[in-house]
């Protein structure tokens, strides 16, 4: 495995003590982007490595150095970046999830922008053939069925057949705090679900790639030759404030808190709230005769086009209110709001649609609620798994 940290003198001894002093259940403390120093920010660290080199950039919104995009700040360097590749949601995250995103050039730069959402998965060698070192930085949420992890394993596995560099200018995880969920069976695998992980995994983006490497997930068991720009003075204990969100509908952080429970919806036939202005925070469909709250979708351009239940006013519940301190002292995936909802509706044969088992990864989770057991025996079923996932993702770890 080729692996490299650009670690700053001061940050080394911090380094070598949080690999070693790593907690799983620590309370979560309040952060905002003020009180860390991103990957991307360190232009120091990592701009002697571009110096006459051809770059590539998979990069979004969220891509940001201070108030400017890191594809304006390398050209501000005089670094030759030859072309964007963009992941779901677009380079600009402009697009709704699922949307068809197509290659484009950059309107202010000219720059070719390759879309990596849709048929093409993964930069061929092609593509790459032109091509130093490509740079991966991308606000992630932490949770297994979010793209951009299924994004950066191509990617790794792009560079590695090409033999290209990888540089990951690492950011915070808002939902690090903690691991929980069941794990993903490899028979089950997607785009929304590649590897053997929880559905909250508690990594950033820079740890996960080391695991990628580690465990061999990359096609083949190659490896990768990547180098990680860590974020400076970050734990996992803090709850990180996104200063740009991450994609149209996770519009704040209550919606991160709760989209590892409310996305599971996504694989049933309630409406989440996309087309309102609440994404992920709430859920219901037409006609339900449970729940007291009520919402009405409606198509919004670039955010829910097409939402489901568009213009019909749905019935359901709505779990804003769920993200309180209690939940930051013993933070846990909110699986229950799935299975009172099943519990409590009278159409339980069109409850579930096929796309469940890929957000679960599995069928498990499934029968085991259509069979009416408990959240507690649900829970406890995942723990095995569980275990063993902490102690073989706590190696790979880069902060406390």
């Amino acid at each position: 495995m080729n692996l490299n940290f650009i670690i700053p003198f001061e940050y080394k001894t911090s380094f070598i003590i949080f690999s070693v002093l790593f907690s799983f259940s620590c309370q979560a403390q309040k952060v905002d982007d003020l009180q860390i120093t991103n990957g991307a920010a360190q232009i120091d660290n990592y701009l002697p490595l571009l110096k006459d080199k051809s770059i590539a950039l998979v990069v979004n919104q969220t891509s940001v150095v201070g108030n400017k995009h890191l594809l304006d700040t390398l050209l501000s360097y005089k670094i030759l970046v030859k072309k964007v590749f963009a992941p779901e949601h677009g380079f600009r995250g402009n697009h709704e999830a699922g949307a068809t995103v197509k290659n484009e050039k950059d309107s202010s730069t000219g720059i070719a922008v390759i879309s990596l959402y849709g048929k093409n998965k993964k930069p061929s060698r092609e593509q790459l053939k032109d091509i130093d070192i490509l740079i991966f930085d991308i606000q992630d949420v932490g949770v297994r069925f979010y793209t951009y992890i299924s994004t950066l394993h191509y990617i790794m596995e792009a560079c590695a057949e090409s033999e290209k560099k990888l540089i990951i200018l690492d950011r915070p995880n808002p939902n690090g705090f903690y691991v929980d969920g069941p794990v993903l069976d490899t028979a089950f695998r997607s785009f929304v679900g590649m590897h053997p992980v929880p559905v909250v995994h508690g990594l950033t983006v820079g740890e996960y790639a080391q695991m990628i490497n580690g465990e061999k997930w990359l096609k083949n068991g190659v490896q990768c030759d990547i180098t990680i720009i860590p974020v400076r003075d970050y734990t996992h204990q803090m709850r990180y404030q996104l200063p740009i969100y991450p994609s149209p509908n996770l519009k704040n952080m209550t919606a991160i808190y709760l989209y590892p429970a409310t996305c599971f919806f996504e694989g049933t036939t309630y409406s989440l709230g996309r087309g309102t202005n609440i994404p992920f925070e709430c859920a219901g469909r037409p006609e339900l005769k449970t729940g007291k709250f009520q919402f009405t979708p409606i198509p919004i351009e670039g955010v829910s086009e097409n939402p489901p239940y568009a213009n019909k006013l749905c019935q359901g519940y709505l779990y804003t209110s769920l993200i309180d301190d209690s939940f930051f002292v013993s933070p846990s995936l909110l699986i229950n709001l799935l299975i009172d909802a099943y519990a409590l509706d009278e159409k339980k044969d069109a409850f579930f649609i096929s796309f469940f088992d890929k957000l679960a990864g599995s069928n498990k989770l499934r029968e085991q609620i259509t069979n009416g057991l408990s959240v507690e025996v649900i829970i406890s079923t995942w723990q095995k798994e569980l275990t063993k996932y902490k102690i073989m993702s706590k190696k790979y770890r880069l902060y406390p």
